[in-house]
Formats: structure tokens, C-alpha cells, sequence
């Protein structure tokens, strides 16, 4: 399918949102008569995403960003892995979201490591299409219905040059391009690739095993043959993303930001 010039194929995909389940619990509070003052939604893969209790300690930075608002703000994390920025619409994930969204709402998106999956077509997304994508369907549809789309360049992660010890970008073209759609659209920034990697880089490969799902062998009911991820975080690392982007939000003279809990910085 061609990139979604593609109204036609959003209001198509509208009547099969509910199928998925998203429209219902991750929304219900946010759209009562006594509604939060405003509702922040993800638009996302895996490294957002919440995770069960039967995952614990994995977890996605839209699953710890709650607590660093305050009570006026609704998270719906919508968050789900393996989907793209192409995907997340063609599922109808993102006609779901729109069909709840409400003006002076928040849409997050942060794709990336998906679309660049070369070896699978359900995810492949060019960098020149996902751009588009994100002009046209997460942020001219947002605004549309009157909230404000912001984007999220797409995290780190555990990558780095083993002479320097220093982090590598990850995802370049699609960091490049969500930087670039953000500046043309003059949409809100969280550039989440550059403030992880700074963090990364601040504590060092091995520290950063504790950010990652890095688990040896036991430690975790869950996961008893231990796991080495450099992709998805644990508990302490999710949170630390989360962290990161509040604060950036702090910085973007949005009503949002006089949402975010002073103690975060």
C-alpha cells in the first residue's frame, strides 16, 4: 500500500477499532462528564508499551510515565511491539485513538524501530514513507480534531562502539526524519534518541545492562533462563526513559507542560 494520502483509508479502519480493544479500558476515565483536564496518548511499539505482571520487571516508558504528571493528566498508553508506523495505521490502531481523541488532548508517537526491520514486510517502513506518515496521518489528522501531536524520535539502544564506549545512534534515518517532519510541521519535539543516548552515555555499557533486559539466569520468575535484550527495558530502565521525557516536555511551553510533577527534574 501506498503511504496514506489516505484519508479514505482512516475513516475506513474506524469501524474496526473496537475490535481491538482500544478504545475501551486505556480511555473510559478520560471521556467521563468529570474528564482529566487533558489526555496524553502513545502512539507506539514495544519500548512503550505496557507490560503484565506476567512480564515483570520488563516494561515500556509509556507504562512509567504516569507518575510524572499530575492527576490532571490521563496516560492511555496505546502502545503495542512489533507494529510500525505504517502498521500501527493499516490495524486501525491509530482510527482508534482518533476516534476518542478530544481537542487540547496529547498524541506521542514514537516509531522507528519497526520501520527499519528491512527482513520484514509487515514492518518495513522506508524513511521517506515514514515521514510522510507521520506529517500526514499522526500529525495534520491530530490537529484536525483539534489536539497536539508530538513526536518522539525513536530511543536508543544498547548499541555502542566498544573502542569508546560511547553510544551509538540508533535508527539514524528515522531519527533524521521525525526531526525533520517535527521542524517542517512545527510540531512539539521530544528528541528521546538524543537525551537517551546522553544518559547511555553517562553511565557507561555496563551499567546500562540495568536499564535493558539484561537478567541473569533466576533472578526473575519470569524470565528463568535469564535474558540479554539491548532493545526493551526493565522496570528501573523504562522509568529512567520516562523520566527523560517528561522533563523535555517540561521544556516545550505547552499547556502539558505545567503538568509535569516538579519533582521529576
Amino acid at each position: 500500500m501506498s503511504p496514506l494520502s489516505r484519508r479514505g483509508f482512516l475513516a475506513g479502519t474506524t469501524a474496526t477499532a473496537a475490535a481491538f480493544g482500544l478504545s475501551a479500558a486505556a480511555t473510559t476515565a478520560a471521556r467521563a462528564d468529570t474528564r482529566a483536564a487533558a489526555t496524553l496518548y502513545i502512539a507506539s511499539d514495544s519500548t512503550a508499551q505496557t507490560y503484565n505482571s506476567g512480564y515483570y520487571p520488563q516494561a515500556g516508558w509509556g507504562q512509567t510515565l504516569p507518575p510524572f504528571f499530575t492527576s490532571s493528566i490521563t496516560v492511555a498508553n496505546h502502545a503495542i511491539g512489533g507494529r510500525s508506523s505504517r502498521s500501527f495505521i493499516e490495524q486501525g490502531r491509530l482510527a482508534a485513538i482518533h476516534q476518542v481523541i478530544r481537542a487540547g488532548d496529547y498524541l506521542f508517537v514514537q516509531f522507528g524501530h519497526n520501520d527499519a526491520t528491512t527482513t520484514n514486510a509487515e514492518r518495513y517502513t522506508p524513511p521517506a514513507d515514514y515521514k510522510e506518515y507521520l506529517r500526514d496521518d499522526y500529525i495534520r489528522a491530530t490537529r484536525a480534531r483539534g489536539a497536539t501531536p508530538v513526536v518522539v524520535t525513536p530511543v536508543s539502544r544498547r548499541s555502542y562502539n566498544a573502542s569508546t564506549g560511547q553510544f551509538n545512534v540508533s535508527f539514524p534515518a528515522y531519527v533524521d526524519a521525525a526531526r525533520a517532519v517535527a521542524a517542517e510541521e512545527g510540531a512539539p519535539l521530544v528528541d528521546l534518541s538524543a537525551l537517551s543516548r546522553t544518559y547511555l552515555n553517562g553511565i557507561g555499557p555496563e551499567a546500562a545492562k540495568q536499564v535493558f533486559l539484561w537478567l541473569s539466569p533466576g533472578q526473575y520468575p519470569n524470565f528463568p533462563d535469564g535474558v540479554s535484550d539491548d532493545t526493551h527495558f526493565q522496570q528501573n530502565g523504562a522509568t529512567q526513559m520516562s523520566r527523560l521525557v517528561a522533563r523535555a516536555v517540561a521544556r516545550l511551553g505547552l499547556p502539558l507542560s505545567g503538568e509535569v510533577r516538579p519533582t521529576t527534574a
